[in-house]
């Protein structure tokens, strides 16, 4: 066989996922202007952007205009999207050696990190991507059920996603009236009964994960004050002295930030509060199978140096028990195993080296197949930190192609897939009819004055096409 990338013989690229490291590979494997390649782009939903639909938060609308350059990709003539159409279910990594000179894997991290705790299953218990989903029109989590008839929630971690689901938690329905919220969610959440919102992370300020924006925006919602404990607002010792020597200003902002919501709340008339809670961890949840959570037993902890210089939380001998009736952790995410494809159980990664799949037993390169993304490296970074992890990915697929090492496809021909995937998945969707679907949702929305109205059924999606 010749080598692929030539007009003639061009180089026929996979990428199994729609999200935004799908899409920055694609990108700059275009941008290879002496390489005649074709890409598909594969993803188990509908609809492209996985994360910017359903992991950004709805009233963060800013950060979705990404799509923009997305889709300025996906309308290359030589870039196809096949929606709703699952690895594994409707296409095999078998069924991909038949097309695909090149198999790169960009699925992300879909499941989440357990606290480890007993309680941790009871009713009223939550993974936060369930809620986030949820709130997002995500077709898989439409029909899930949150008691928000609840006046006191946790959310487990202070990173931005658990940001995002104490800042949902107490928004207005005004407020959340004003952004793309799936309509149930937004219905659900205006008959909320929550009034207070705890937040509670486990090492100290220097040491929290959200980003300053996020702990910003906290103190500017219309109907939530933000209260934190003036002595778990200040820096211990130890983070003190590695701050001092770090002069990270933005660490340094953080908590300047955090400082300046240590004061006493002030008599207003707004009905929510958010408390952010520092060096404390979950140890227990309290409640019944039938009635669910009803309260949560702390631990507080103090920080100390690692040999390798990272600051870590130990338990005290000091606990606390706080009425609770909704809890969410987010407390980290791992990806999902991927059939046929090495992966690392313990870190919750495909198994790989800079991107190069690797095969358990002779510890060498899977020809042919790649990885990139948070499937790659684990939950790491915002949106932008895929791109130049794509870029690493896609520098090794450009170098072992350049050296013969590469699948060969019995059909590398574009309409030999085309016609695979419409015997398998007859209700696939293509970009083109995403773009139609997109064109409706922002039309019903302008009439609500929101910026879209999603569809979360897939049933409801075909309909709308006339299928």
């Amino acid at each position: 066989m010749s080598h692929p990338g030539t007009a003639a013989h061009p180089l026929r690229v996979a990428v199994i996922g729609a999200g935004p490291t799908g899409f920055y590979t694609v990108d700059h494997l275009l941008k290879q202007n002496d390489l005649s390649i074709e890409i598909d782009v594969f993803d188990r939903l509908p609809t492209p952007y996985g994360l910017v639909r359903f992991g950004v938060a709805p009233d963060h609308q800013k950060i979705k205009t990404v799509t923009k350059a997305f889709e300025r990709t996906a309308n290359q003539p030589n870039v196809r999207f096949y929606g709703n159409v699952e690895f594994g279910r409707d296409v095999t990594l078998a069924d991909l050696h038949a097309f695909y000179h090149q198999i790169i894997f960009t699925t992300g991290a879909q499941s989440d990190r357990k606290m480890g705790i007993p309680g941790e299953d009871l009713p009223g218990s939550h993974p936060a991507t369930e809620f986030v989903a949820w709130y997002n029109g995500h077709p898989d989590y439409r029909d899930y059920q949150f008691d928000l008839s609840q006046e006191v929630a946790a959310v487990v971690g202070v990173g931005n996603v658990a940001m995002d689901v104490a800042r949902i938690l107490s928004r207005t329905p005004s407020e959340l009236a004003k952004t793309d919220i799936a309509d149930y969610a937004l219905e659900a959440l205006s008959h909320s009964k929550i009034k207070e919102v705890y937040i509670l992370g486990r090492r100290g300020p220097a040491q929290a994960a959200f980003t300053n924006p996020e702990i910003k925006e906290l103190g500017e919602m219309e109907d939530a004050e933000i209260y934190v404990p003036p002595d778990e607002a200040e820096l211990d010792p130890v983070s003190e002295k590695a701050l001092t020597a770090s002069n990270d200003r933005t660490t340094l902002k953080k908590v300047e930030i955090i400082q300046s919501y240590a004061r006493p709340i002030p008599q207003t008339d707004k009905t929510r509060r958010l408390v952010l809670r520092f060096l404390v961890s979950p140890v227990e949840l309290y409640g019944t199978e039938t009635g669910g959570v009803t309260g949560m037993k702390l631990v507080h902890n103090r920080l100390y140096a690692t040999d390798a210089g990272t600051l870590r939380p130990k338990p005290t001998d000091r606990f606390e028990e706080m009425p609770v009736g909704l809890v969410f952790r987010s407390v980290g995410y791992r990806g999902v195993k991927l059939p046929g494809v090495p992966f690392n159980e313990s870190w919750g990664v495909i198994l790989n080296e800079k991107g190069r799949v690797i095969d358990p037993d002779s510890q060498e390169p899977v020809p042919g197949l790649y990885t990139a993304g948070w499937i790659k490296r684990g939950p790491s970074g915002v949106i932008g930190t895929n791109k130049p992890d794509a870029l690493e990915t896609v520098t090794c697929m450009l170098e072992d192609l350049a050296d013969g090492r590469f699948l060969e496809p019995a059909y590398p021909e574009p309409k030999a897939v085309e016609a695979f995937v419409k015997e398998h998945q007859p209700n696939y969707f293509s970009f083109a009819d995403w773009l139609k679907l997109d064109e409706i949702e922002v039309t019903r929305g302008e009439t609500l004055g929101r910026p879209r109205l999603k569809f979360t059924c897939i049933e409801e999606m075909l309909t709308a096409l006339g299928r």
